[in-house]
């Protein structure tokens, strides 16, 4: 059973939406080419998709920026989602949700993006050095002050959540929901109390289960799929084939991407309201949007769990 719809200043999202962490290339993603990035993101408009996530850290700024050039003409069509937290303090990535700092990372998102209102902003990630009520205060000043319409939270725990609900409403969750990473049962039941949205995020494990990496890859420490995914090295890397493994033999029997069958099967997880996944080329958006029509049987599901 699908969670609450996201829904901001009136406009439902797509279950589907675009995520652009590997977007913004860097140290985390390596290279991007820039005309296929935003033909990722025109590709994705085209199709339907009327919600695109994205955070300052992604390139730090390379991704908004990237955003403000493509979407320039176009806002309208799309609800576009930031997020806060997370910053650069003597070179590296800190967490600071003081008020301040909130107030900033907002008014240098929109530059960058080149727009004056965000539809939804999101704390990142918890800041254990920041009492909660002071960051829910700044964010309930910019959203009176009409820069940004609504309030979510990312990463959060079942307590956290509870804490923010209490202080406010909850527009969404964002947490991590795959094949390789199931919701824990605490979030969900939050979710359904409280009646806050869930965004799925990683639905494909860093791109490890659309099948490209069939050999351990070498990436840089650095890395993304490195540091933020336990599937690219060791025993982690050899528990996620044999998921991916499942996951192309449905895809070849359906004629879909693997990405999809992927997706569709977070897409299908009770609580989950919408699920939002990167693409770095136009190729990439047209094979994921092809979840949206999937429809995977109990037994299929079961299939993929590595049931017989």
């Amino acid at each position: 059973m699908a969670g609450a719809p996201l829904c901001l200043a009136g406009q439902t999202a797509t279950r589907l939406g675009l995520g652009t962490w590997a977007l913004g290339g860097g140290a985390d993603w390596g290279a991007q080419d820039r005309a296929q990035a935003e033909a990722a993101v025109r590709a994705a408009l085209d199709g339907g998709v009327n919600w695109i996530d994205t955070s300052p850290i992604y390139g730090w700024g390379a991704a908004e920026e990237l955003l403000g050039r493509v979407l320039h003409g176009r806002r309208q069509e799309v609800l576009l989602a930031d997020k806060c937290g997370i910053v650069l303090n003597a070179g590296r990535p800190d967490h600071c949700l003081t008020a301040a700092s909130v107030v900033a990372e907002c008014e240098a998102s929109l530059k960058r993006l080149r727009t004056d209102y965000l539809d939804l902003y999101q704390i990142h990630w918890p800041d254990p050095k920041t009492p909660l009520e002071e960051t829910w205060q700044a964010l309930q000043q910019l959203q009176k002050q009409g820069k940004i319409r609504a309030v979510g939270v990312c990463n959060f725990s079942a307590g956290q959540l509870r804490q923010a609900a209490a202080l406010g409403p909850v527009a969404g969750l964002q947490m991590p929901v795959s094949l390789l990473r199931p919701l824990p049962d605490e979030i969900q039941a939050v979710c359904l109390q409280k009646q806050i949205p869930l965004v799925a995020y990683g639905a494909l494990g860093g791109g490890i289960l659309s099948g490209k990496y069939p050999k351990e890859p070498n990436f840089r420490r650095r890395d993304a799929r490195r540091y933020f995914y336990p599937y690219y090295f060791a025993e982690g890397f050899t528990a996620a084939q044999a998921v991916a493994a499942r996951v192309r033999e449905l895809a070849a029997q359906k004629n879909v991407a693997p990405a999809a069958v992927a997706l569709a099967w977070s897409l299908a997880c009770p609580g989950v309201s919408g699920v939002l996944v990167g693409a770095r080329s136009a190729t990439q958006v047209q094979q994921n949007l092809q979840a949206l029509r999937l429809t995977l049987t109990p037994q299929e599901q079961e299939f993929l769990h590595g049931g017989n």
